[in-house]
C-alpha cells in the first residue's frame, strides 16, 4: 500500500478518486474526529445557525488570525536551504569561529531573498533598489545572521536615517499610490545616497533572479582570534552562475506577466538538482591600515576598494532544498544582524548599531517574543536560558525545575569565560583611553556604606534588625545562611553573631 502522502499525491497528479478507507481521519485543533465538514450545525433544514457549532467557531476564528504581520521592509521575499562548506580555513588566522575550524566543515543555512520596499503582493523585478541576501548559519555555537544585499554598500550611514529612508521609498501617506517624490526628495537632501543610488539604477539594480546575483554583507565586522587580536571584515558572495541583470523594459513586462519571477527561477532550478552555489570571500583591514582610508572605512555608504584590500576565499555555499511549508519555514524564518558568535562582533557602524536591536524587535513583533523556538530559527545547538522565560508560546522546558535568575546556587547553567566578548581599545578626543569591556562591579565598595549605618543604629533598632533578618532566613538552606552570615562579617563582626544568634533563638 502506498504512503498516505504519495498516496494524495498521485490521486492528485492522476486525478484518481481518493478512497475513503484509505483516506486519514479529519480532526480539528485538540484532536476531535470531524463527521461533517461542509455545512453548519443549524435548527432545521434551512437554520438558523446555531451558537453551540464550535467546529465553526473555530475554524473561522482561526482562518481571521492566520495571517501575522507583513514585513515593514523585504517583505516580498522567497527562501531556500542548503550546506556552507569551508574551503579555505586562512580565515582562522582572523576570527576563533568554529565554523570555520576545519577544512571542509559543512554547516546548515537558511538563505531569504527579498526585494527592499515593496509589498508582499509587488513584483520581485522590481529595479532601481537593492536586493535582500540574508544568510543563517546553524553553528556549533548558535545562529550567526550575516544579513545582507545585492549591493555592497547602503543609502545611509546613520540609523536614525532608517525610518525616513523606508518612509520615502512607500506610498503616498494620504493617497496610498506609489510616490516617486518622497524617494527623491530624501535622496537630493542627503547626498550620502549617491554611491547607492547609482548602483542600483545601473544595471546591478535588476538581476535576473536570485540565482544570479551577488551579496555583501554591508557592515564591517569585527574579526577576533584565539589570541583575542582582532582585524576588520566585509564579507562578499560571487555567484557561481555568473552575474546576469535584466534590462528596464524586461522588468516591466515580467512585473505582469510573473511577478514572482526571481522566485519561480530559484525553486525551479533546486527542484531540477541545479543547486545555485555562493563562494564566501572576505575583505580585512587591521587598525594600521584605518588611517589609510580617505574616509570612515565603518561607514555603510562606502565600499573598500577591492585592488587595496583583495577578497580571501572562505567557502561555498549550495542550495539544495525548497521550503516544505513556505509558512512555517519562510514567513517565519527571522533573521536579526545581532545574532553572533564567538569570533564575529559588531564594528563601530552607525548603522549597523541600530539594525542590532531594530531587527529582534521586529520580530518580537511580527513572530513573538519567543520567536527563537519557531523550527526553523532554532539554533542546532541546545539554548540554555535562565532569565528569558515564559511569554507566550514557549514550548520548551527550558530548565524547568530551575530557577530564573543569575547567578544562583541551584542551576547547572553557568557563563563561560572562554566565550567572553573581547575588549576594544578607544582614544577619546582628550586622548585618553576608554577600555569597552564587560567589567566586574561585584566588589566595588560594597560594604563600607552597610557598616556605616549599621553602626550608626542604636542598639535596639540594631536587635530588631537582626531578628528581622532571622525571621526571614530561619527556612533557608544552611549553604545560603553561612554565605550570608560571612557577607554580614563583613560589613561587621556583631552583625553577623547578632543574626546568628537570632537564628538560634528562633530554632529554640
Amino acid at each position: 500500500m502506498l504512503t498516505s502522502k504519495i498516496y494524495l499525491l498521485f490521486c492528485i497528479i492522476t486525478g484518481a478518486k481518493i478512497h475513503v478507507n484509505d483516506a486519514k481521519q479529519m480532526t480539528g485543533l485538540f484532536g476531535n474526529p470531524i463527521g461533517h465538514k461542509t455545512d453548519l450545525l443549524t435548527a432545521g433544514n434551512h437554520g438558523p445557525a446555531l451558537l453551540q457549532d464550535v467546529q465553526f467557531q473555530e475554524e473561522m476564528a482561526h482562518f481571521d488570525r492566520e495571517r501575522i504581520p507583513e514585513r515593514v521592509v523585504h517583505a516580498h521575499g522567497t527562501g531556500a536551504f542548503g550546506v556552507f562548506r569551508v574551503t579555505n580555513t586562512e580565515i582562522t588566522k582572523y576570527t576563533k569561529a568554529d565554523l570555520f575550524n576545519k577544512p571542509r566543515k559543512q554547516t546548515e543555512v537558511a538563505v531569504r531573498f527579498s526585494t527592499v520596499s515593496g509589498e508582499k503582493g509587488s513584483a520581485d523585478t522590481s529595479f532601481g533598489e537593492p536586493r535582500g541576501f540574508a544568510v543563517k548559519f546553524y553553528t556549533e555555537e548558535g545562529n550567526w545572521d550575516l544579513t545582507g544585499l545585492s549591493a555592497p554598500m547602503f543609502f545611509i550611514r546613520d540609523a536614525s536615517q532608517f525610518p525616513s529612508l523606508i518612509h520615502a521609498t512607500k506610498r503616498n501617506v494620504t493617497s496610498g499610490l506609489p510616490e516617486p517624490n518622497y524617494r527623491f526628495d530624501f535622496f537630493s537632501l542627503r547626498p550620502e545616497t549617491l554611491n547607492m543610488q547609482t548602483y542600483v539604477y545601473s544595471d546591478n539594480g535588476m538581476p535576473d533572479g536570485y540565482r544570479n546575483m551577488p551579496g555583501f554583507g554591508v557592515h564591517a565586522f569585527r574579526l577576533v582570534n584565539k589570541q583575542n587580536k582582532h582585524v576588520f571584515a566585509k564579507f562578499h558572495w560571487i555567484t557561481k552562475q555568473g552575474n546576469k541583470n535584466l534590462d528596464r523594459e524586461t522588468t516591466f513586462k515580467l512585473a505582469g506577466s510573473d511577478p514572482d519571477y526571481a522566485q519561480r527561477d530559484l525553486y525551479t532550478a533546486i527542484s531540477n538538482r541545479q543547486y545555485p552555489s555562493w563562494t564566501l570571500k572576505i575583505q580585512v583591514i587591521t587598525d594600521d591600515m584605518i588611517k589609510d582610508f580617505k574616509f570612515n572605512p565603518f561607514d555603510a555608504t562606502k565600499i573598500w576598494p577591492i585592488d587595496k584590500y583583495p577578497l580571501i576565499e572562505v567557502g561555498v555555499m549550495t542550495l539544495n532544498r525548497i521550503p516544505r511549508n513556505f509558512f512555517a519555514e519562510v514567513e517565519q524564518l527571522a533573521f536579526c544582524p545581532s545574532n553572533l558568535v564567538p569570533g564575529i562582533e559588531p564594528s563601530p557602524d552607525l548603522l549597523l548599531a541600530g539594525r542590532l536591536f531594530s531587527y529582534k524587535d521586529t520580530q518580537r513583533y511580527r513572530l513573538g517574543a519567543n520567536n527563537q523556538l519557531i523550527p526553523v530559527n532554532h539554533p542546532k545547538n541546545q539554548i540554555n536560558t535562565l532569565t528569558d522565560r515564559d511569554g507566550f508560546m514557549r514550548t520548551d522546558n527550558n530548565e524547568a525545575d530551575a530557577v530564573n535568575y543569575y547567578p544562583n546556587s541551584f542551576s547547572s547553567v553557568r557563563d563561560n569565560p572562554k566565550k567572553r566578548d573581547s575588549n576594544i581599545t578607544l582614544k577619546a578626543d582628550s586622548n585618553d583611553e576608554i577600555v569597552v569591556f564587560r567589567f566586574d562591579d561585584s566588589d566595588d565598595h560594597n560594604y563600607e556604606q552597610a557598616r556605616d549605618y549599621y553602626r550608626s543604629l542604636a542598639d535596639d533598632w540594631k536587635t530588631r534588625l537582626h531578628q528581622n533578618l532571622a525571621f526571614h532566613m530561619k527556612t533557608i538552606r544552611q549553604f545560603i545562611i553561612d554565605r550570608q552570615l560571612n557577607q554580614l562579617r563583613l560589613v561587621d563582626p556583631a552583625f553577623a553573631d547578632g543574626v546568628k544568634q537570632e537564628l538560634n533563638n528562633f530554632r529554640k
